[in-house]
């Protein structure tokens, strides 16, 4: 592999064998230069090859096979090179076609090849991150003895009772006939693992779960996605929302450290093409002592203050929920750094979360970052059988679809609590990245799903 090569100077010396995919070729009369990454590491290898008519086939494109020694590179660019003892191109590339060359490509180019552009620098950092940071997170949650929990992508119920879903049923059957069809009811794609994350929590004290999540949102902005991933967690026995924010905070914080430790050249990439200031970003994130925490009231308040000289699309005001421009404003400007928001009106969220007291609020959260704004949500979550079914009557909810979650209320009830991570809003903070459709390997969105 590529990155091994790279990373060990012991390998000086050794014969190895290579296979990639070149990058860039130059041609010399004597002798021939060949880039060739395998996607392990943000930078290719130079190959370096002294018969220039064993590359006489080689283009930007095609899969190669190298045989040969790695020596101490005498280039400013590279410590190590392979010179190369035998080539052979296992699949073609044909240059006047193929779609991505040594060139720049902008992003928007890049999404219209989607089958082609995990090839390119920018794309492969961030698969490279996203596979470190679901790594990190993992680490975190077991080093704290957080269960994981296979949450089911098929489900009868929709968490956040938006109606934004997307049902799922046989190829034959018609939207009506669905209820009596293969599953002999209404069933959607799950838009959030969270009630059945809260069956687990009912029967281990911590668990967490990672996967896919759909919304049906016709919506076009860089922000949203029709499928996009969640890390979700439950907590049984707690009691305030301050233990739910710890666990987010040092979640967030020992998973970047552990990025910027293992993949400081994805980061670098990023810093220098895409934002300037992305390491005092991440400083923000891993070396601020305590993020700080304010009310909705206290937001809503900094937000009133900043209006005359903000031009805010929508006046905050309370009993709204917070645009994006109002989280930006806070994150990104009057706090810069990430900032929790808690105790939101009641009318506004879900309803499985905890009221306190003034009847007013629930006992929620959330956490909003430099960048994509809104990163995490939480809450405690009503425990009382009796006040969790009032609330779904006031709803006007079918109590009948959620009998199973209320049984959870009747037998060996506990407080409890729980949130959720957006992984794909997490990659976006970390790379600077604007829109969430370069941040996931294939983006599905409102009138598009290509592949």
């Amino acid at each position: 592999m590529d990155g091994s090569i790279l990373k060990d100077p012991s390998n000086v010396g050794l014969s190895t064998t290579v296979h990639g995919w070149v990058k860039s070729v130059r041609l010399h009369k004597q002798i021939a230069f060949v880039e060739v990454a395998d996607g392990s590491v943000s930078k290719g290898i130079q190959v370096v090859i002294e018969t220039p008519e064993l590359a006489q086939d080689l283009s930007t494109g095609c899969s190669i096979k190298i045989v040969g020694k790695v020596v101490k590179s005498m280039g400013k660019k590279q410590d190590v090179e392979i010179h190369a003892e035998s080539v052979d191109c296992i699949g073609a590339a044909n240059p006047k076609e193929y779609p991505l060359q040594k060139k720049r490509h902008s992003l928007e180019y890049l999404r219209e090849i989607g089958h082609l552009r995990l090839r390119s620098n920018i794309i492969g950092s961030v698969l490279r991150l996203r596979d470190f940071a679901e790594r990190g997170f993992s680490r975190f949650f077991a080093d704290n003895e957080f269960l994981r929990v296979h949450t089911p992508i098929l489900t009868s119920n929709d968490c956040e009772g938006g109606g934004e879903t997307f049902n799922a049923t046989t190829e034959k059957a018609t939207l009506e006939e669905a209820e009596n069809s293969f599953f002999g009811r209404k069933v959607n794609l799950t838009v959030s693992g969270q009630l059945h994350a809260e069956v687990a929590a009912s029967a281990f004290p911590r668990v967490y779960t990672f996967g896919p999540v759909f919304r049906a949102e016709p919506s076009l902005t860089g922000r949203h996605l029709a499928e996009f991933w969640m890390l979700e967690a439950e907590c049984a026995f707690i009691t305030s929302l301050s233990q739910l924010m710890d666990v987010i905070e040092e979640s967030i914080k020992s998973t970047t450290r552990y990025i910027q430790d293992m993949a400081d050249a994805d980061l670098a990439l990023f810093s220098k093409w895409v934002y300037p200031e992305l390491e005092k970003r991440l400083s923000s994130i891993t070396t601020q002592k305590a993020y700080p925490r304010i009310t909705y009231t206290e937001a809503i308040e900094i937000l009133q203050k900043a209006t005359p000289r903000e031009p805010f699309e929508f006046a905050p005001k309370w009993g709204s929920g917070l645009q994006s421009e109002h989280e930006k404003y806070l994150s990104s400007e009057h706090f810069e750094s990430p900032v929790f928001v808690t105790d939101y009106p009641i009318e506004v969220k879900p309803f499985y979360m905890l009221a306190n007291p003034d009847g007013r609020t629930v006992a929620c959260m959330d956490l909003l970052v430099p960048g994509p704004c809104e990163l995490a949500g939480g809450s405690l979550r009503e425990h009382s059988h009796d006040k969790l079914l009032a609330r779904i009557t006031d709803l006007g909810m079918e109590a009948e679809s959620l009998d199973w979650y209320l049984d959870l209320r009747k037998f060996g009830t506990t407080p409890h609590g729980g949130f959720g991570i957006g992984f794909d809003r997490y990659i976006q903070m970390l790379t600077g990245l604007e829109s969430i459709r370069d941040i996931i390997p294939f983006p599905r969105y409102y009138g598009r799903c290509q592949y």
